[in-house]
């Protein structure tokens, strides 16, 4: 990297080192010591997937925090025709469910798997085949909701909408009166905040009430909630009747233990880790109470064929195993995992191996003429294309030659700050997901289209992209492109990384790499190397700080002056990430000073001035900046990438966060004209060679780096690999193409 900067910014009206720290304001719901994801200790703040060892603190993924759990639902002010982009995604959603759910039940009987098994994975298996076989409760679990009916958008790609008109963000339905009425009554005997009655009715449904009062345990489905106040809730209603060994409460823990996974990204766990997570929760009998969750229905059991063992492996070894076997070992155990798993992701996983196969064996292969991209696509269903940013033109290309050949093509990318790099012909998963842009869908609900791209594939959770590849017709090609090098997405799954683990499909690694200084710093990341890079025109910048204070403090002088002053960025093209929200230099102390600096006010509307710089996030996982532009009854108004939108005022405390300082999950997939990445001094235990490249890979023109963590940061880039994570889309998918070709 370059030397570290000598520039001295003015220094007359900037914050005291230390001040802006102290200055973050926190908006916590009563009830609630943090925000979920925002807390110092969450561990999706700190980088990628983490430890499954210790579930119990596992926390959620940059990009799926406080503001990014609470996403919009449907706008009851709206015409009956016009469907909201969040209402047509969730009942998308429900029909996959219900589509995957169908195919099950016409399924004659369970896979025969597993009969040498024993011990707890034994008692396990036999559990979940007593909850097919009927013999034990649990199929109204498995009951999914009638799913509603499937919007068909128009043919026509929606134009923008009129500069004057504003777009509402829809509203969350509310619950019937007399149900939030009967929840309220029943945490207010149980001691529980009347602020979780909405989420209570949401997530429990009409008869919330009578459910709670019969397992107080349930509390624990509402984000945010952890085990110790759903322990406090159950005493005050059961009274002695409560106790660490109750079921309710062994079933709805493990069923925690397994959301909170998802959080991290993993869409199951071995039952090991799941044991190691309940015995730190006081759970008496760990293995007795992955029984009773496994029978109740409440999770579901997985395990891979133990493998046949070869003919001509030495019989000495087969011997042995024998030996063990009659000694009471169990020599399979290590062989065999067990993966322990919530059923929505389970049944994501499978749908989308289903119809990632399905697009591979029907399509009819052809001869297309041209670069490697574009000969792969003709004669392959499912194509991979990985490079980094200046690589998606080969894409882009290729789009642009199919459209020639007369098929349909769209391209999707993760967010709307991609669509504005890409041109007008792109447009986003979610938007194209919901009907809201994109080709429309036939009678069937498939997509119109004869080739789908997807940049950006690492920011595919695994439910969108099931959704997405059910959407698909028969026939149609599908190309996943993206950096490998980047942090994966903030949902469950790890959908790009394991069809590229599977090898499934061709793989086409661009040759086109990213331009300039930034660009080879950036490369040598990906493969472990921190180089030191010539930037003559101060590309990049590395400004040394001794502590948190100075970190913000001197980020501060580098949004307000010395970029726009030396590099000839505007402040508002500038963007600041850093590790995570919390502490003394995260996103929010960062916003704080900021706004103190930039745009001072008392944050009258919710706690946001009109020109205050914010994060929006319209569902899970998916960010997008903006703009306060004013306030009235309706609600904030915002412009985001161009689009004017009105969020509730009810909705703005869960919605917004201020966004001149985002974490690095939620900046992944976008990029900006500069980029400063804050480094204080407690950041180093958060720091991955993952994150060091999606952060480091954010600026086009300029990287400004505020360095206080030493030697922690060349050594996360040559030995901070993230965990990875428990998926089961690999095996899933190399199981059915296996089968296809024998």
């Amino acid at each position: 990297m370059t030397e570290p900067s000598r520039e001295t910014p003015p220094e007359a009206t900037e914050p005291a080192p230390g001040e802006a720290g102290e200055a973050a304001t926190e908006r916590t719901p009563e009830g609630v010591a943090e925000r979920p994801g925002e807390g110092p200790a969450a561990a999706g703040e700190a980088g990628e997937a983490g430890d499954t060892s210790s579930v119990t603190d596992a926390g959620p993924a940059d990009g799926t925090s406080a503001a990014d759990d609470a996403g919009p639902k449907a706008d009851g002010e709206t015409k009956a025709a016009e469907v909201s982009e969040a209402q047509a995604e969730l009942a998308a959603q429900r029909e996959l469910r219900a589509r995957i759910e169908q195919r099950k039940a016409e399924k004659e009987a369970p896979v025969d798997a597993g009969g040498k098994l024993s011990g707890t994975a034994a008692d396990l298996l036999a559990a979940v085949r007593a909850v097919e076989s009927g013999t034990k409760p649990g199929t109204a679990f498995f009951e999914a909701p009638e799913p509603a009916p499937r919007p068909l958008a128009p043919t026509p790609t929606p134009g923008p909408a009129p500069a004057s008109a504003a777009r509402p963000v829809a509203q969350e339905q509310t619950a019937a009166p007399e149900t939030l009425e009967a929840v309220r009554e029943v945490l207010a005997r149980g001691g529980a905040p009347e602020s979780l009655t909405g989420q209570v009715a949401a997530a429990l449904g009409e008869g919330a009430a009578e459910a709670l009062r019969e397992d107080p345990w349930l509390l624990l489905s509402v984000p945010g909630v952890q085990p110790e106040h759903a322990d406090g809730f159950a005493r005050a209603l059961l009274g002695a009747e409560c106790g660490p060994d109750d079921p309710r409460r062994a079933v709805a823990v493990v069923a925690w233990l397994l959301e909170r996974a998802a959080l991290k990204g993993h869409t199951a766990l071995e039952d090991s880790a799941v044991r190691a997570g309940l015995a730190k929760l006081s759970v008496p009998d760990p293995d007795e109470a992955l029984r009773q969750a496994v029978s109740e229905g409440a999770v579901l059991v997985f395990q891979d064929e133990e493998p046949a063992p070869e003919e001509a492996e030495d019989e000495g070894a087969e011997t042995a195993a024998e030996t063990a076997a009659e000694a009471g070992a169990e020599p399979d155990a290590a062989d065999v995992p067990v993966l322990l798993g919530l059923d929505r992701y389970a049944l994501a996983e499978e749908s989308l191996a289903d119809g990632l196969a399905r697009l591979v064996k029907t399509v009819s292969a052809e001869v297309w003429e041209g670069p490697e991209l574009v000969r792969a696509v003709g004669a392959h269903g499912l194509v991979l294309h990985t490079g980094g940013e200046a690589a998606r033109s080969e894409p882009v290309a290729l789009a642009e030659a199919a459209r020639e050949r007369g098929l349909r093509v769209a391209v999707a990318v993760h967010s709307e700050n991609g669509v504005r790099r890409l041109g007008a012909e792109a447009l986003t998963v979610a938007a194209l997901l919901s009907g809201a842009a994109g080709p429309g869908r036939d009678t069937e609900g498939a997509f119109a289209l004869d080739l789908l791209i997807v940049l950006d594939a690492p920011q595919l959770d695994v439910e969108s992209a099931a959704m997405l590849v059910e959407s698909l017709p028969d026939g149609c090609r599908l190309v996943l492109g993206g950096d490998p090098g980047v942090l994966g997405s903030a949902g469950a799954g790890r959908v790009f990384g394991d069809v590229l683990a599977a090898r499934v499909c061709p793989q086409i690694a661009s040759r086109v790499p990213d331009p300039g200084p930034i660009g080879e710093l950036v490369s040598g990341i990906g493969i472990g190397e921190l180089n030191q890079v010539e930037a003559p025109g101060k590309e990049v910048v590395i400004v040394p700080v001794r502590d948190a204070g100075e970190a913000v403090h001197r980020t501060v002088q580098l949004v307000a002056d010395s970029i726009p002053r030396a590099i000839g960025v505007p402040t508002e093209q500038t963007q600041v990430i850093t590790v995570g929200h919390g502490g003394s230099a995260g996103t929010r102390a960062l916003n704080a000073a900021l706004k103190q600096r930039l745009n001072p006010g008392p944050g009258r509307f919710g706690g946001f001035d009109p020109g205050d710089r914010v994060a929006y996030v319209p569902a899970p996982g998916r960010t997008v900046t903006g703009t306060v532009v004013s306030a009235d009854a309706e609600g904030l108004r915002l412009e985001c990438e161009g689009e004017k939108l009105v969020v509730p005022k009810e909705r703005v405390e869960s919605a917004l966060r201020h966004g001149w300082a985002l974490s690095a999950h939620q900046a992944a997939g976008m990029r900006w004209p500069a980029a400063v990445v804050v480094l204080p001094g407690d950041a180093a235990q958060g720091l991955s060679r993952a994150w060091v490249y999606t952060a480091f890979g954010r600026g086009e023109r300029h990287l400004s780096v505020v360095h206080g963590v030493d030697q922690a940061l060349p050594r996360a880039v040559s030995e901070g690999m993230p965990q990875d994570r428990t998926t089961r889309l690999g095996p899933l998918l190399e199981a059915l193409l296996a089968a296809a070709e024998d």
